[in-house]
């Protein structure tokens, strides 16, 4: 992504900043605390069968799985 403007920029990062800010308290697992997320994770086992959803983050960079609803 190129910036336009100043403007832009601003705006761009403040989006990052804030998708980053939930990734890493919502979706990526620490070792300190036994492979789980600052702001804890709900575990389910996948059965067979069932269908699995990419959930982007970080602009598609990551993706957070999860069974479909």
């Amino acid at each position: 992504v190129v910036p336009l403007n100043e403007r832009h920029l601003r705006r761009l990062l403040s989006e990052y900043v804030r998708s980053y800010h939930h990734y890493y308290h919502q979706d990526r697992t620490h070792l300190g605390l036994m492979k789980d997320t600052p702001a804890g994770r709900n575990t389910m086992k996948a059965e067979v069968g069932l269908k699995i959803v990419p959930y982007p983050r970080l602009g598609g960079l990551h993706h957070r799985y999860q069974p479909a609803a």
